[in-house]
């Protein structure tokens, strides 16, 4: 196909162009209605471009073909054979894979470190979890994805799950052994999903960023393009290769959860910027790859401070595109860190945890971002004014490996109690506790409850740690099995 063709914005254009007046939704019919103080603030162009998909930029049967022809280019740009975009991020796409490998009462091996999102698509839809325990960094206090070995013994141990799912690369940029956990799932003819919300820019430059799902040979790939590209927040896009996984299940999963309103907005970003990587990505990405070194150099020469690097850490592969930045040299953490140079340099980092924030580079930056960033480091080390570290109960290899007593699916929408969490350890838990971001939950619906895991919560939520999904945000409650 002529990747120079963008369809979606093609038939924005011809509908403009034709001076359409259409007779449905959107209300604001354009931006007319719009109060002017919104429009103000937004821009009418926002409005003006909101329009219908059906009865909108194509007919009312889809006869233009404008969307296929956009996700069979975006398929073809990244070595897929099939695309779907979904404008409900990839919490939802996420869900429509697993749903589309295993289904109610069956069994999915889960990397333990996955995104709430994949939790929430085991508690909808009754798939059982098997849980593969991601390597933990005793040292660093935070885990990698998991092995093929660790994938290989659990398909041994549960040889009647499905596929398995993975994160990769995570919030923290380290990646998994696709390969290797491809060669575990073709020995076992099994399907293999990929979380790569994080990395939607990595088919783009092959050879200087960690390898993409699809050219490790997953069968469904999962990616934010809002995240590490040029989207809009909620653009994503699962992608499909081989024959585990009909594309028409996966089609119907993601009807069955996707929104009948999909925005036109996030449609025409993803077209665009697919076209934007396709010919221009190599050259947008060499420029971000040289940013985030010469920012990487900058910053580790700023005492008190270090980047995640191949040398510190034991992942697999690294995203140069992620920089981590060890605060605890400084005697900080990283919740106040981030804190202060949101207050102080009115710069927002990506991530923050009991001794780390982090900041993305893209191809959105430039040389003047860059510099704000270091400099704004460099201000908050030298400031002399940070809190000093809270103390965070840090779990131990294994302390965050707990029990499954019974599905998550039963014990969250079975009857529950809220107990003080003086008294919760043994009981099973029937909420998700989640640090976030990165977004992995403490505790998953029906885990039973440990002191280990609880000191863990309690110290971070008074050290600065977002726990945004427990019923009771102060933590002095937790809501178990009844």
């Amino acid at each position: 196909m002529d990747q120079s063709r963008a369809p979606v914005l093609e038939a924005l254009v011809a509908y403009h162009e034709r001076g359409d007046l259409s007779f449905t939704p959107p209300g604001h019919k354009q931006g007319r209605g719009v109060d002017p103080r919104v429009l103000a603030v937004l821009g009418e162009g926002v409005f003006r471009s909101d329009i219908l998909v059906t009865n909108g930029l194509d007919d009312r049967l889809m006869t233009g073909g404008v969307l296929e022809d956009a996700q069979q280019l975006m398929a073809e740009a990244v070595n897929a054979q099939q695309a779907f975009f979904s404008t409900c991020g990839s919490s939802l796409s996420v869900k429509s894979a697993m749903l589309s490998v295993a289904g109610p009462g069956e069994k999915l091996l889960v990397a333990r470190d996955a995104h709430k999102s994949v939790i929430s698509g085991l508690i909808l839809s009754g798939v059982e979890p098997v849980w593969v325990h991601p390597r933990w960094d005793a040292d660093l206090h935070f885990s990698y994805p998991p092995s093929p070995a660790a994938v290989e013994a659990a398909f041994k141990a549960e040889p009647d799950a499905k596929g398995v799912l993975v994160a990769s690369p995570t919030d923290y940029g380290t990646c998994a052994d696709l390969a290797g956990i491809k060669q575990v799932c073709v020995r076992h003819d099994r399907a293999f999903i990929v979380d790569e919300a994080w990395g939607a820019h990595l088919p783009f430059h092959p050879q200087n960023l960690p390898v993409w799902g699809m050219n490790a040979g997953a069968d469904v790939c999962v990616t934010s393009v809002h995240k590490m590209g040029n989207g809009l927040e909620q653009g994503s896009v699962f992608h499909l290769q081989g024959d585990r996984v009909d594309p028409q299940v996966l089609k119907e999963r993601e009807d069955l959860l996707g929104t009948t309103s999909p925005s036109t907005l996030l449609y025409a970003a993803m077209d665009g910027w697919r076209r934007q990587m396709v010919e221009q990505g190599k050259e947008l990405l060499d420029r971000a790859i040289g940013l985030a070194m010469s920012a990487r150099t900058a910053i580790n020469q700023i005492g008190g401070l270090r980047v995640l690097d191949m040398e510190t850490c034991d992942a697999f592969e690294l995203d140069p595109l992620k920089l981590v930045i060890d605060v605890s040299g400084l005697g900080a953490d990283g919740y106040h860190a981030a804190d202060w140079l949101r207050r102080r340099a009115h710069v927002n980092m990506a991530l923050s945890d009991h001794r780390r924030v982090s900041a993305q580079i893209t191809v959105g930056d430039d040389m003047d971002t860059r510099n704000v960033l270091v400099e704004s480091l460099r201000a908050m080390a030298g400031a002399g004014d940070l809190p000093t570290a809270a103390k965070v109960a840090l779990p131990e290899p294994g302390e965050l490996e707990l029990e499954t007593v019974m599905p998550p699916r039963d014990a969250f929408f079975g009857r529950t109690e809220q107990v003080p969490i003086e008294k919760a350890a043994g009981r099973v838990i029937a909420e998700m506790a989640t640090p976030y971001p990165p977004g992995a939950p403490a505790l998953t619906p029906g885990e039973r409850i440990t002191p280990a895991v609880l000191r863990y919560l309690r110290t971070g939520l008074a050290a600065g740690m977002n726990i945004p999904d427990v019923y009771d945000p102060t933590l002095r409650t937790l809501r178990v099995v009844a």
